[in-house]
């Protein structure tokens, strides 16, 4: 009785180490390189929109930025100046 008793805490003991390591994995290493190109994604749709903002903005056409119930009209400045 007594060594079969022994085995299962063994391997009880074994699971949870096994537990313990996936979470000290997952916390150090997955969830940072998750993140990282999470960041970088987000990074990255920024500098699109800006871009295609200035894009649009150059054709020297009003530009209508909306949020919620606001909308503001960008005009490029050398645009003004020809005029």
């Amino acid at each position: 009785m007594g060594s079969k008793r022994t085995g299962v805490i063994i391997a009880i003991l074994s699971l949870l180490v096994i537990v313990l390591l996936a979470l000290v994995v997952y916390s150090f290493v997955l969830k940072p390189a998750v993140n990282g190109y999470v960041i970088n994604a987000q990074n990255q749709g920024v500098q699109y929109t800006v871009l295609t903002i200035m894009q649009q903005a150059s054709t020297c056409q009003p530009v209508p930025l909306n949020f919620e119930n606001q909308t503001m009209n960008l005009i490029w400045v050398d645009c003004l100046q020809q005029k």
